[in-house]
């Protein structure tokens, strides 16, 4: 076995178990059925799906199958996505974790989706934050990149934000619901965040 297959390995066994993460104002948590109602909030409405790669959730049932799917595969260990909740009223309001591993070169992809009405507090940022310490802290990673459909400017600012450059456009690269979209990509390395974390604020 090789050292790609025992990270992957040890990534599949964490994730089986989720652990729970906390920040100053959110708990990132496995999703839950419970959550549908939360969820479907946020996931039916249009403007939340336009940069996005699903589209809208048709009903709450359709939410309840989708978090019953995702429970199955946390029992497997192969999906590494929080609920985002937030803790002074216990709602779900997103989700935020890691989309794709590159095991053997010790990178990952992270992806995000926040209710708007808990928008501009800075809540997205801070569980983007938490994830990426999680990432560079817990297993080890070496770069964690996010990606983002050309026109989503609030997405590449919060990546921005959290210490990710921007690193170029892939031009209609991606087939997204029916259209070629062109795809920019930001990305941190473990070097730049550490020296991020102990810069004082």
């Amino acid at each position: 076995m090789g050292s790609a297959d025992m990270k992957k390995e040890t990534v599949y066994t964490l994730f089986s178990k989720i652990p729970t993460l906390e920040t100053a104002r959110l708990t990132l948590r496995g999703m839950k059925v419970s959550d549908a109602e939360d969820m479907f909030d946020y996931a039916h409405r249009p403007q939340v799906t336009e940069y996005l790669l699903w589209m809208p959730h048709a009903d709450i049932a359709h939410t309840k199958e989708y978090l019953t799917y995702i429970g199955q595969r946390y029992r497997t260990g192969d999906f590494f996505d929080w609920a985002v909740v937030c803790r002074e009223n216990r709602r779900m309001i997103g989700t935020c974790g890691f989309s794709s591993f590159d095991y053997q070169s010790d990178s990952a992809e992270i992806g995000y989706v926040l209710n708007p009405d808990f928008g501009g507090r800075g809540l997205a940022t801070e569980a983007v934050r938490q994830v990426l310490d999680f990432g560079f802290g817990q297993l080890s990673l070496h770069r964690i990149e996010a990606r983002f459909i050309q026109g989503n400017d609030s997405s590449r600012r919060l990546m921005e934000r959290v210490g990710m450059t921007f690193e170029g456009w892939a031009r209609e690269s991606m087939k997204v619901k029916g259209a070629y979209r062109t795809i920019g990509t930001c990305a941190i390395l473990r070097d730049e965040y550490e020296a991020q974390v102990k810069e004082p604020e």
